[in-house]
């Protein structure tokens, strides 16, 4: 039988936040190969995230980034299910985050779903669930959202954002 080391689960564990026991499983699961336990683990969250999916979130934070040089900010609200998780370092990091990635690369809708129909616009250009995330470009941003879910094992959405920008019209 496979020895999983403390050394491997901390690996997993680090690049995924799951827990010791989930990343030793994946790992087992996985027969020692990191690059697929780390798929596994994607493929739980990704399952995780649809049970979730239809639970209300009434909770949550708003959260705002202001560049530097001040010219350019963001706001984002952020919705989880209770105000226990919205108070969480993982749950603000990520409404902080995703404020600073609107600033960044100026979505203009949350998801696909929101685009107008007829509209010739790159979804993965004007939606923010869709963007490459700036800090991680090898995940979206619905990724990230998906690692915190499994994280707080809690529901959260995007609900809006609002980007301002010095001398700009919109």
């Amino acid at each position: 039988m496979l020895k999983v080391t403390a050394e491997m689960i901390k690996e997993v564990r680090g690049q995924t936040g799951a827990g010791v026991m989930d990343c030793r499983n994946a790992l087992l699961k996985a027969e020692g190969d990191l690059q697929k336990a780390l798929q596994l683990l994607k493929e739980q969250n990704l399952i995780t995230v649809e049970k979730k999916a239809k639970r209300a979130t009434t909770q949550g934070v708003i959260d705002c980034y202001v560049h530097t040089g001040e010219r350019i900010g963001a706001m984002v609200e952020l919705n989880c299910e209770t105000d226990f998780v919205a108070r969480t370092c993982e749950f603000r990091e990520l409404a902080h985050n995703l404020a600073m990635q609107v600033a960044a690369l100026e979505p203009k809708y949350v998801s696909e779903a929101d685009i107008p129909a007829g509209a010739d616009i790159d979804p993965k250009a004007a939606c923010l669930l869709l963007q490459p995330y700036i800090r991680e470009p090898t995940k979206t941003i619905q990724d990230i959202v998906a690692e915190t879910i499994a994280k707080t094992g809690e529901n959260i959405r995007v609900k809006k954002f609002v980007r301002f920008e010095i001398g700009s019209e919109t």
